[in-house]
């Protein structure tokens, strides 16, 4: 895919994959819209993505909403679209995790998360699908995670939420490929955000110690990754050799996948109950 003069529409696009993302495509000479909450944040992306364009009219805005307000959503959705027509690209990074055992976690982690990551990426292609449908081409990509398909010690309210991502993306996939829109489904692993900072903060002893073996990527080696795999026009992007390998595990081996997993966690959990971790 050439992405020169492409309009590409981020959300969670101030911070995280999401910014790595817009930079990546901002030097592909795409025109780039970002979305955030924070006004200040989002108005600091947007210059740092302009530092990151390779042409001086290349469009780089952003839109302050909250993606889990529908209502918001398809009002300033809308607005963009009666001005600048429908995106050609659009990808969903909001994001938001709080890991913690199940029966430490509130059920408003359980609702918020769900909120931001399934609703936030729903609420978000239902404002802009009819324009697209109407261009008759464009592609949708779908920021999901490991945990996505693997469901890992400490993140149940998380996993869940991109499980429902996943299914979402698959039977969207299955919908609008006939219509002439694509779907892609991105699968990063770890990565060194502020986000994974807030979670090493609420993450118990047993998931610190399971993941202390994984793979830590930058937001950089991770858009590079989704760009490429959208470039080879993939609808599985896994980021890293990581994800890649833990992937195909999964979806060849699954009982073997699940009984190392097991391993790890029983193995964590016994140093735990020892006073170990």
């Amino acid at each position: 895919m050439n992405f020169r003069g492409k309009n590409v529409l981020i959300t969670g696009g101030s911070r995280g994959i999401g910014l790595a993302v817009s930079e990546a495509l901002a030097r592909k000479c795409a025109n780039i819209t970002i979305i955030a909450r924070d006004i200040e944040r989002l108005n600091k992306a947007v210059d740092i993505i302009k530092n990151a364009r390779m042409e001086t009219d290349q469009t780089i805005n952003g839109i302050p909403l909250d993606v889990t307000s529908s209502r918001d959503v398809m009002e300033k959705i809308g607005g963009f679209i009666t001005e600048n027509g429908a995106p050609d690209i659009v990808i969903n990074s909001a994001g938001f995790a709080h890991p913690g055992n199940i029966e430490d976690l509130p059920l408003e982690i359980f609702h918020k998360t769900m909120n931001v990551n399934y609703f936030g990426t729903v609420n978000i292609i239902k404002a802009v699908l009819p324009a697209m449908l109407e261009k008759k081409t464009g592609l949708i990509v779908n920021i999901s995670s490991v945990s996505g398909f693997l469901g890992i010690y400490g993140y149940t309210a998380y996993s869940g939420s991109k499980f429902a991502v996943t299914g979402f993306s698959d039977a969207l996939r299955n919908e609008l490929k006939p219509r002439g829109i694509d779907v892609a489904i991105v699968f990063p692993p770890d990565t060194d955000t502020e986000q994974l900072a807030y979670e090493s903060k609420f993450k118990p002893a047993v998931t610190k110690e399971i993941a202390g073996s994984a793979g830590l990527m930058t937001p950089q080696a991770v858009a590079a990754g989704i760009v490429r795999g959208i470039e080879r026009h993939q609808y599985i992007i896994t980021p890293g050799f990581e994800p890649s390998m833990i992937y195909w595990l999964q979806n060849f081996m699954g009982n073997v996948t699940f009984k190392v997993l097991d391993h790890m966690s029983l193995k964590a959990y016994k140093k735990y109950k020892n006073g170990n971790l």
